[in-house]
């Protein structure tokens, strides 16, 4: 145990003695009654937006840039207001706009991410107001998001109101001609210009008294995240200001990082590195050994999960001819200096695959695999077009994806190994392979339904293995999918361009071919690569995008005759897939959570 918690156990015992004290010495004595503890709790979570709006996309595109000083956004956009109306054209906007459009129209408009972060709010609230008697603690609790909907749940909305750069404006757009605006001035419905110069929950608890916060973390089913390391860090810089000012000593204790491993692992020459800077010239380097996570590895957290894949195993099938995949995100490079994210993601498949052996001991353990996303790969024939510019490229073969760097913590770039180390393609081939009828497919960073569990995870998989194969082909789901009953799309990529050039004639241009096996009229599939080779990919390029077939891509042979939809061909997979059912709003991950602020505060 550290000096810190020894330190804090120390307080919370005197606390609790002293009031012994006082009933013995003086029973019924008004007073003898200490003062009330006030402990600030604050759920982290990801966030983002209920309703797709360019509004929302713009606001979480400078929310994701602020917390990097390095960036060119921070440093040439956010506090520029001739830039302002031009930021939904940069990078990877036009994409995301596409994305995002789709997967919030296949369910209806709304994603319910943040109704169940809500839900479980209120739960948490009442789990830790029912155990304030026997603390004698009061708990303030809220919420605060990597990218908050609404600033009022932002760690400190002020770090994107007031100028971070010199000759800075406040931030305080409300929106163009050019990004949605209407009416006639041409903004953002009711935005309110100082929406982001208003406090957050870090400085609601300090103004009510909070004497220590404690954070919890279910950014990605709590395991430690660069995103959450840049809430909790920009929580604990609202206090230092705080407490710099009032000369108190207030501290902010994160319980999915206790023995502050990120802090103390964050490269530190230069002093301000970000990962924009490449390289650092010094990283401490700092064991993992002995600063596990308590919350992320706690058996309860797999639990959860493993109760959401028994709702999605096929009935009446053998559980032998069962297999699941664990499909999770990764970090970034250079992130894996401190970030231990793919460590406590393994610890976490580990304990899902612990618990459903357990439960089910028929289920073959060489059936439960785990995999990632694709990532950006080399072209030598880029010609970069500024200096130091990037010679990486999203490709067809990583599946246009690029959201796979899986580099365990302190490693250069090592991936994991074994069962865990595939991509998701390769493990579904891999299960197909193993005569495997039925796969679930978890994500179990995830903790409530959104557009990426609802939407996106499914047709990724429906690519590889197909959309006659999902368990629920046949069977509309109206209330999740209104209007379509099903999540698939025609082709993944519905954002890229649509328009190929015609072979032999490069100024005349026909629709491209997204049918897997051609389209009979002289048009290939997949679309040729129509950006040059030797400028990067583009993300719209529709040599990216890939039919969503019936029985999938994988397995599927050319030479066999063209692909049917009523049955599979070649080597397609003959099977059937589900998405597990995360924990949603259930009351026991409230209960979870609550016990481990508890546990904190008594030891």
């Amino acid at each position: 145990m550290t000096a810190k918690r020894i330190g804090i156990r120390r307080q919370f015992l005197l606390l609790q003695l002293l009031m012994v004290l006082c009933f013995i010495l003086l029973p019924g004595v008004n007073a003898c009654a200490s003062p009330e503890r006030k402990v600030g709790v604050v759920y982290v979570v990801h966030g983002g937006f209920t309703q797709t709006s360019q509004q929302g996309l713009w606001s979480a595109t400078l929310q994701i840039f602020a917390y990097d000083p390095h960036s060119a956004v921070y440093k040439n956009v956010i506090w520029n207001p001739k830039m302002w109306p031009r930021i939904l054209n940069f990078g990877n906007a036009p994409k995301e706009r596409g994305k995002y459009a789709f997967e919030f129209a296949r369910i209806g408009g709304t994603d319910p991410a943040n109704t169940h972060t809500g839900a479980r709010l209120g739960q948490l609230r009442e789990a830790l107001k029912a155990r304030e008697s026997q603390l004698g603690v009061k708990f303030i609790v809220d919420y605060a998001a990597w990218i908050a909907s609404d600033p009022v749940h932002h760690a400190n909305p002020r770090m994107l109101y007031e100028p971070g750069v010199e000759g800075g404006s406040p931030l305080t757009y409300c929106g163009s001609v050019a990004d949605g605006g209407i009416g006639p001035d041409r903004t953002w419905p009711d935005c309110d210009p100082q929406r982001f110069n208003i406090d957050g929950p870090i400085e609601r608890m300090l103004k009510a008294g909070a004497d220590e916060i404690v954070m919890i973390d279910m950014t990605t089913s709590g395991v430690r995240f660069f995103k959450s390391f840049d809430v909790v860090s920009a929580a604990r810089a609202v206090v230092a200001q705080h407490n710099a000012v009032s000369g108190t000593d207030i501290k902010v204790h994160w319980l999915n990082d206790p023995e502050d491993l990120m802090r103390d692992s964050y490269p530190d020459q230069p002093a301000d590195w970000t990962r924009t800077l490449g390289e650092p010239e010094h990283d401490p380097r700092i064991p993992l050994a002995g600063r596990p996570n308590p919350v992320s590895s706690d058996p309860r957290l797999a639990a959860f999960h493993v109760d959401g894949i028994e709702q999605r195993l096929r009935p009446k099938l053998a559980l032998a001819r069962t297999g699941v995949l664990l499909v999770n995100h990764a970090t970034r490079t250079y992130n894996q200096l401190f970030d231990p994210k793919i460590d406590d993601t393994l610890v976490l498949n580990e304990n899902i695959k612990r618990e459903l052996i357990a439960r089910h001991p028929e289920i073959k353990t060489d059936n439960i695999v785990g995999a990632w996303m694709g990532v950006k790969e080399y072209n030598p024939q880029i010609k970069p077009q500024r200096p130091n510019g990037s010679r990486f490229e999203r490709t067809r073969r990583m599946r246009g994806e690029n959201l796979g760097h899986a580099y365990l913590y302190e490693t250069d770039e090592q991936l994991p190994g074994g069962e865990w180390g595939y991509r998701y393609w390769d493990a579904l081939e891999r299960l197909k392979n193993q005569g495997v009828e039925h796969i679930v497919v978890a994500f179990p960073q995830i903790m409530v339904d959104s557009v990426l569990n609802l939407v996106e995870l499914p047709n990724q998989i429906a690519r590889e293995i197909g959309y006659r194969s999902w368990l629920y082909d046949g069977q509309p789901d109206y209330a999740t999918y209104p209007g379509t009953g099903h999540p698939f799309t025609d082709y993944w990529g519905i954002w890229v361009d649509t328009e190929c050039r015609v072979a032999g004639q490069p100024e005349q241009t026909r629709p491209c071919c997204f049918d897997l096996g051609g389209c009979g009229d002289g048009r290939s599939y997949p679309p040729p690569r129509q950006t040059p080779v030797d400028v990067a990919r583009n993300d719209l390029d529709p040599s990216l995008a890939w039919d969503i077939p019936a029985f999938g891509h994988l397995g599927y042979d050319p030479e066999d005759g063209p692909p049917t939809d009523d049955h599979p061909v070649s080597g397609q997979y003959r099977g059937s897939w589900a998405i597990w059912q995360p924990p949603n709003s259930r009351p026991e991950v409230a209960v979870f959570l609550a016990d481990h602020v508890i546990e904190f505060l008594q030891h």
